[in-house]
């Protein structure tokens, strides 16, 4: 094989156009006996990192470089058209290596143009040049260009000024042969330009996919950067199929007369030699006031809170802290904890609510007494290991969450702290996943939408799965790739594409501190929202030593701080949110019945019966809830072990007696991975360093490690003379729960937030749910869900008022007040405007008032229509058909007031004690009918106040599946199934077909959601008439549940008011689904035996699991009370829910036969 090293590459990281997976690359350039590989991606470094550390594991050189974008004048100016030329620059050394880094840093952050190209001048090569190799680049070369375009004199002065800054020797003429004659030119040139200039000739090839045979996949994935399909005959795609990653052999046959620019190819190989070091840390120094290191100040300040957090202050207080100092000094990151406490006491100086600590950094004292978390690790058994572990030497961790509206507030005070150049955000890419790619090939090929849902539904729902996968676990996936030649190709590219990079984002958290700037380290660019971010990911940006940290922004935190502002300002209270009581009753009362919407974290269907079933009553019991609703322990039975341990349903057994203390508290059931940690050191001697260790290795479940691990534990288990039939099934026990373990540390803190929020929902609803609203404040779907939960609860949402309402959701006494910035057409200096006026002023009295006082060249015509339509002009008395009549009068009169007052000058009649506006004379004109007023609040307001007009069929309603179940989490199990929904159409788009047919997509609306609903052309032709806008009607159709749409195919529609005279009940169950009712019932037991048993299940059909029957349920059996637990079986989602005892019953044949009358046959099991 001709040895040759290939010299221009793009990888996945050229966005654009790159298809070369660096692992595969890599291993391609061994098989081609390539001593060494590099990468050249366009403009940016997103991967030299990810390939220099794959070249060293497979034993190869890694050559770092890059293709750059070079501008003709200066990279600062913006020029609104240019075409970018391309040069090739490689680091020699580490110096090369960081002026490379520099220059591309700075193509972007002074020379991005308008096309968010990164642009580079002359400028910054000759200030950064040292330590680099330049390569002239493909045909885009500016030399290149020039020669194409018979301008050789002009490329002459580019090649002086290119030899100038690089010297003669670290400057090369790059000749390519993919076949074009462009290319044959410039060969041509550069050969004649080697021997006059004696400058040395360079072959590459330019390749961007590894294999001759990925050229097709390669256009596909141009097709999807530039949105167009393989068929449109304009479609952007390269030359041929030679950009590939050819052997030296290949090559060689390409340049026939230039052996010697193959040869090149080593000597500059041989140049290059790059150190990457992994070991070093650039954490920013905390200015510690004179006379402090970081060291005593840090302590200073731990020392200072101890009697404000403990009391007393105990040797196990004094113990911990010492010892975690002293870690934390060895490690070397006081600043490090310094840096949070600084940011974190800005937040709460400047009243930014700030979390209690996620993570296992509520694990440590040291931060419990710094005010960066707020729950004490000694009273929760928190462990500081588990955070910052002497034997783990890696970069602490703590993430910080704060009110989502601030968040920026912190991060601009941290960059003005330590500089704009000290401070970046982190990138992150978005990939290619299997159903995603799917869905992009599917476009490319222009595969209809629909048949694309149908086989990304034949793709397994789970969490990871790739195309391979699904090809193996799913049957009718399988078969569709084997049969449809279509499908085939489509999974055929689909598998080439899988997993490569499409897109960077912003990591939505991550922020680097850095001791100098930022790109001293690592390559930087600006995130499409201005912020300097990172070109290497999180994984990376900590593996080179800089400082990460967590900046993210919790909405629920913005929800309490607004809701204790609201109980402030209505009731007067001054409210502390961490010292409300941890064993409240109306708070466990509230969580045990299922009022949860709102709360943080427990919103779910699931973790709400979870919940319910737990009956928490105090904070501790919610610790839990968090650690245990995640798929591995819902599927592993831990669970239901930990349900009926906690309700002394289930004897509590442990394998060994010190094993109790540890899990008494989860009732035998290993939940936490502090709990791994404190087994392995109890038991095996282990110190909870190394039982961090043992931890990690038994999550990874690497096999080597844990035999080892295995042994270790085994001899320490031998010194506390436990047998080792015991220690081993210990062990393994460990092993089975270590992938399902979660971090209490988090778990602690996340369910203090969840006892909060549902503190507040328990002792001021009105205003908590205010401050809820108000955060969802443009989901509509959201906030009418929330508007029913308040009306459920006896709390009134009141409709927009321009004399109540301020910008957000207000309460008033027991009452919402919904805000002005909900009203169509009404901005924020609008509303701004209302209420300063109306504090100012009083309340408006009249129309003629209120555009008197406003300033009409902010409050425009308009925006006062929409005010009257939505009803916020409601109270000054007045139908709002006779306000509309008067309104453009009203408008000019108070236009010629504002006027005659601007200018000084009175009216003729106008007194001192007379008002100062003329009242309006209204028409006496009837009011708009209830059904145009309620479409006006519909369209203004987007709800509806003065009623609904549902209202009038919510028997009807009953009958038929709610909405909401289309928007659940269990949704999936919907899909295909033929379902029967009621609703109001509020909008309807006709389209054409490719033949020519006509059908309809309706947005049908219930109470709380909407719905996308198609009318395929056979079934719009016979329900047209019908299915027109403000209809209520009724619609029997065929769930299409995709992974990013839900919709249904109507099959028939009928008038909503037919329903009325149908028999009164829930619709029944088919068939079949009461067969796969009865076969995922609970076990066997009688059917009924008036006044025996102890447990009375009730089954509710999947269809019914979110309509009204179970509160029509719950009435009846409230009226039978009595000692039998009551359990409602869900069908559908397969789960048995305990009832609240106030819903426990006597079991007489009354209430047999009032359930009878709402159940099918069967439904009811006595056990």
């Amino acid at each position: 094989m001709r040895p040759f090293v290939h010299l221009h590459v793009h990888t996945q990281y050229s966005l654009f156009d790159g298809m070369c997976r660096i692992p595969e690359m890599v291993s391609r350039a061994k098989e081609l006996n390539m001593p060494a590989v590099a990468i050249t991606d366009h403009g940016n470094m997103y991967g030299v990192i990810h390939l220099y550390k794959e070249a060293e594991k497979q034993g190869i050189k890694p050559i770092l470089g890059c293709e750059v974008y070079m501008t003709r004048g200066s990279r600062f100016e913006q020029k609104t058209k240019e075409r970018l030329c391309h040069l090739i620059l490689l680091a020699k050394n580490t110096e090369g290596y960081h002026n490379l880094v520099k220059i591309v840093s700075k193509g972007f952050t002074d020379g991005e143009n308008n096309y968010h190209k990164p642009r580079v001048d002359y400028d910054l090569l000759e200030q950064y040049h040292e330590g680099l190799i330049a390569l002239s680049a493909c045909i885009e070369g500016h030399m290149q260009q020039d020669i194409i375009n018979h301008n050789e004199a002009g490329a002459l002065r580019t090649l002086k000024e290119l030899t100038r800054i690089f010297g003669q020797d670290d400057f090369y003429l790059e000749v390519q042969n993919h076949g074009l004659p462009e290319e044959a030119l410039v060969r041509q040139v550069f050969k004649r330009w080697s021997q006059e200039y004696d400058l040395k000739l360079v072959a590459t090839n330019d390749y961007h996919y590894i294999h001759r045979s990925d050229a097709a996949a390669q256009e596909v994935k141009l097709c999807i950067s530039t949105g167009s399909t393989l068929d449109d005959p304009s479609h952007f795609r390269f030359s041929n199929d030679e950009f590939y990653m050819k052997s030296g052999d290949e090559m060689a046959a390409l340049f026939p007369d230039m052996p010697e620019a193959l040869d090149t190819t080593l000597e500059i190989a041989d140049k290059c030699d790059v150190k990457i070091s992994f070991d070093e840390r650039h954490l920013p120094q905390f200015p510690v006031p004179p006379g402090e290191t970081d060291e005593t100040y840090l302590r200073k300040l731990c020392e200072e809170a101890l009697p404000k957090r403990y009391h007393p202050i105990t040797d196990e207080v004094r113990q911990r802290l010492d010892y975690e100092l002293g870690v934390i000094n060895q490690m070397g990151f006081p600043s490090y904890f310094l840096i949070v406490w600084d940011y974190v006491k800005f937040a709460r100086d400047h009243d930014i609510p700030v979390g209690p600590g996620r993570g296992s950094a509520a694990g440590s004292v040291v931060a419990y007494l710094l005010g960066i978390t707020g729950l004490d690790p000694l009273k929760y058994n928190l462990l500081f290991e588990r955070f910052l572990n002497p034997e783990r030497v890696t970069m602490p961790d703590i993430d910080m969450d704060f009110c989502y509206e601030n968040r920026s507030r912190v991060i601009d005070y941290v960059t003005r702290k330590y500089g704009a150049d000290h401070v970046a955000q982190i990138i992150t890419f978005g990939t290619l996943a299997a159903r995603a790619v799917l869905r992009d090939v599917g476009r490319v090929l222009d595969i209809p939408l629909n048949e694309v849902n149908r086989i990304l539904k034949l793709v397994p729902n789970e969490l990871g799965i790739t195309l391979d996968k699904a090809l193996a676990e799913s049957k009718e996936f399988r078969q569709e790739y084997e049969e449809n030649e279509l499908v085939h190709r489509l999974i055929e590219y689909g598998k080439v594409l899988e997993g490569l990079p499409r897109h960077s984002s912003t990591h939505a958290a991550g922020v680097v501190i850095s001791a100098a700037p930022v790109d001293d380290y690592v390559p930087v660019q600006y995130s499409k929202e201005g912020y300097l971010t990172t070109q290497f990911d999180k994984d990376l940006v900590e593996e080179l030593g800089l400082l990460k940290m967590d900046f993210l922004g919790l909405r629920t935190l913005t929800v309490m701080g607004d809701a204790v502002k609201l109980i402030k300002a209505n009731r007067g209270i001054d409210l502390d949110i961490d010292a409300i009581p941890l064993d409240d009753p109306a708070t466990g009362k509230l969580l045990t019945e299922g009022d949860t919407a709102g709360v943080f974290q427990m919103e779910s269907d699931g973790i709400t019966n979870l919940v319910k079933e737990l009956a928490p009553t105090h904070f501790e019991d919610m610790i839990p809830t968090v650690a245990l609703y995640r798929p591995g322990p819902l599927g592993s039975g831990m669970v239901e072990d930990f349900i009926k341990g906690s309700h002394g349903e289930k004897e509590v057994t442990y394998l060994h007696p010190l094993l109790e203390p540890i899990l008494k508290d989860t009732y035998g059931v290993i939940l936490y991975q502090e709990q791994v940690m404190q087994i392995a050191s109890v038991m095996g001697g282990f110190s909870l360093g190394k039982a961090d260790l043992l931890r990690r290795a038994m999550g990874k479940k690497k096999e080597s490690i844990l035999i080892a691990q295995r042994q270790d534990f085994l001899e320490g288990t031998r010194k506390n003379n436990i047998d080792d039939e015991i220690a081993n099934k210990v062990f393994d026990l460990m092993v089975y729960f270590a992938g399902y373990g979660f971090n209490k540390s988090h778990s602690a803190a996340y369910a203090y937030i969840a006892w909060q929020t549902a503190y507040l929902k328990a002792h001021f609803r009105p205003e908590f749910m205010a401050a809820t609203m108000t955060s969802v404040i443009n989901d509509i779907s959201k906030i009418s869900y929330y508007i029913q939960e308040c009306t459920r609860h006896g709390v009134k949402v009141l409709s927009p008022d321009v004399n109540a309402s301020v910008y957000m959701f207000s309460v008033q006494g027991e009452d919402i007040r919904f805000g002005l910035s909900g009203v169509k057409s009404v901005g924020e200096n609008t509303i701004h405007e209302i209420v300063r006026q109306r504090e100012a002023g009083g309340p408006y009295t009249s129309l003629a008032d209120f555009c008197g006082r406003v300033d009409l060249h902010v409050v425009n015509r308009r925006a006062i229509e929409s005010l009257i339509k939505c009803g916020a002009m409601d109270s000054f008395g007045k139908r709002r058909s006779q306000l509309i009549a008067v309104l453009d009068q009203a408008v000019s009169m108070g236009a010629l007031l504002q006027k005659e007052e601007a200018s000084g000058q009175m009216g003729l009649f106008d007194l001192e004690d007379e008002p100062s506006v003329a009242e309006l004379t209204y028409p006496d004109v009837p009011e708009y009918p209830i059904e145009m007023r309620l479409a006006m609040e519909k369209e203004y307001d987007g709800f509806y106040f003065s009623g609904h007009p549902l209202n009038a069929y919510k028997e009807a309603l009953q009958r038929v599946t709610p909405l909401s179940v289309f928007f659940a989490e269990d949704r999936q199990q919907y899909d295909g199934k033929i379902i029967t929904i009621g609703g109001l159409i509020t909008g309807r788009r006709q389209v054409m077909t490719k033949r020519h047919d006509a059908m309809a997509i309706l947005t049908v609306e219930d109470y709380t959601h909407s719905l996308t609903v198609v009318l395929f052309p056979k079934t719009y032709a016979r329900y047209a008439a019908v299915a027109a806008v403000d209809a209520a009607v009724c619609i029997r159709g065929r769930a299409d549940i995709t992974d990013d749409s839900v919709q249904l195919l109507a099959e028939e529609v009928t008038p909503l008011g037919q329903m009325k005279d149908r028999a009164a009940g829930p619709v029944r169950p088919s068939a079949t689904q009461m067969r796969q009712g009865m076969a995922a019932a609970p076990g066997s037991g009688a059917v009924w035996h008036a006044g025996m048993g102890t447990k009375l299940y009730i089954k509710i059909p999947a269809h019914l699991e979110r309509s009204n029957l179970s509160t029509t349920i719950a009435s009846v059996l409230e009226r039978h009370h009595g000692d039998v637990k009551v359990y409602f079986h869900l069908m559908g989602s397969r789960r048995t829910i305990l009832t609240n005892e106030c819903y426990w019953v006597t079991t007489d044949e009354a209430l047999h036969q009032e359930l009878q009358a709402l159940l099918e046959p069967h439904s009811l099991v006595i056990k």
